[in-house]
């Protein structure tokens, strides 16, 4: 036992190496984490007592803890099951497939990187593109929400700056947790948008697998009570129009309550703004068949690139107004007990009447809708009439002269008004957009053809 023993130098620096590694992964690793682990659970703590809504354990667990959840819940597990049996592959082979689908939709959210990096990102590009306005139907009743219900906010879909902005104005409320779809599926973008806590879904997957581990994951959510927000059209608006609502993903959360469960309730978020960032390309195609947007990060890196350049010699301006309106809440258990025959279409048509009736009203499409209709005015008339109808829109704003001002000589600079002396009138040159942002415009707007036009 006490004999010497000779060693290759390089057998010795192996097994020391091997030691050093499991040192770390039994001893060292373990007490990282822990300690990190701790300040962490204490920082989220201090963050929930000024949250209104405090972030949900569901949202902290461990991704592989989540992923696992899920794989093992009965309702997956039926569907991997069924889905064997359709297709005739051993039932391992449907069972990895739906952890693939898994490890595809579950989040890794991390509350430093939301607290601490994206909510000052998107206050930095929501202020520096937009003036940001923020207003309510019925600010009590948005106040007043249950604190054990789960909250789903529902917007309609103008622009991929919605999630960022609502993401900004939502900040003291609590944590937000989207469904994103194939857009942002790039690197290193999918990565922040997961640690975000938001949840990537296939729009058109024909895989009821994959829907069915999808539905699970949204009842767990649902059940939990994370704050969730969702855009029932499904996609960009290509007209600047609502479009009709799509019920998938309302179903899966309709489906993750019951009657003697945590309510839900869906507050209606109405936005519009001024100039949409990616106007042109919806309305090229509306155009046509293809609607997929995918985020290249080439080309949004040379946009803002063009932007600082702008900055830096002085020639850089805000695009206008962001305008963002919380609509009246819907209590998901009122509502059921209000004995409607068919619920989810139901409350869907609801909320979209509620989102269309909350939409504010901002200069640049009501100039368009207002000189399309209405052909020549003199840009004082045009301002006074937009003036008019912003306040009854919104009484808290008394002065919006600077704003609309900016959006007149923004529309004439995109040639989609002309100036000629004080007169506007349409340019012809893009009545593609001109029609977009008309049909932005509240239908109760008081936007009408004047006697004289007629």
């Amino acid at each position: 036992m006490t004999q010497t023993v000779e060693l290759p130098l390089w057998l010795f620096v192996l097994i020391v190496v091997f030691a050093m590694v499991t040192f770390a992964s039994h001893f060292l690793f373990p007490s990282v984490r822990w300690f990190f682990r701790r300040r962490l659970e204490r920082a989220v703590a201090r963050l929930n007592q000024r949250l209104q809504r405090p972030i949900q354990p569901f949202k902290l667990a461990r991704r592989h803890d989540m992923i696992q959840r899920l794989i093992y819940d009965p309702q997956v597990g039926q569907a991997v099951q069924q889905h064997a049996r359709e297709t005739g592959m051993p039932e391992a082979v449907a069972s990895e497939q739906a952890r693939r689908y898994a490890r595809e939709i579950v989040p890794s959210f991390s509350a430093f990187a939301y607290f601490s990096f994206a909510i000052r990102l998107a206050r930095l590009l929501s202020n520096t593109f937009y003036e940001v306005r923020l207003s309510y139907q019925d600010e009590e009743s948005v106040r007043n929400i249950d604190p054990e219900a789960t909250v789903v906010f529902v917007m309609n879909h103008r622009s991929n700056m919605d999630y960022v902005l609502v993401t900004y104005l939502a900040a003291r409320h609590s944590a937000l947790s989207y469904a994103v779809g194939e857009w942002a599926r790039v690197w290193p973008l999918s990565r922040l948008i997961r640690a975000m806590g938001a949840y990537f879904i296939r729009r058109k997957s024909g895989s009821e697998l994959y829907r069915q581990v999808l539905s699970t994951y949204v009842r767990h959510a649902t059940e939990a009570g994370v704050t969730q927000a969702m855009f029932p059209e499904g996609g960009l608006s290509l007209t600047g129009a609502i479009a009709r609502p799509k019920l998938g993903l309302l179903k899966y959360i309709m489906d993750g309550t019951s009657p003697q469960g945590r309510d839900v309730v869906f507050v209606p978020v109405a936005l519009n703004y001024d100039r949409v960032l990616e106007d042109t390309i919806l309305t090229r195609a509306a155009l046509g068949t293809e609607r997929r947007f995918r985020a290249r990060i080439g080309v949004i890196t040379r946009w803002i690139l063009k932007q600082l350049w702008r900055r830096l010699i002085g020639r850089y301006k805000r695009f206008g107004l962001a305008s963002v309106r919380y609509g009246r809440p819907i209590s998901l258990k009122d509502f059921r007990a209000e004995g409607s025959d068919d619920v989810m279409t139901d409350l869907a048509r609801v909320l979209m009447q509620r989102i269309q009736h909350a939409i504010p009203l901002v200069p640049a499409p009501a100039a368009c809708l207002l000189v399309r209709d209405n052909g020549p005015m003199s840009e004082e008339d045009a301002l006074s009439r937009i003036q008019q109808m912003m306040e009854r829109d919104d009484p808290q704003t008394k002065d919006n002269s600077q704003a609309i001002s900016s959006a007149l000589d923004q529309l004439v600079e995109r040639r989609i008004l002309n100036r000629q002396g004080n007169m506007l009138s349409v340019s012809g040159q893009r009545s593609d957009l001109l029609d977009y942002y008309a049909a932005s415009v509240p239908a109760d707007s008081g936007i009408g053809v004047s006697a004289s036009a007629k």
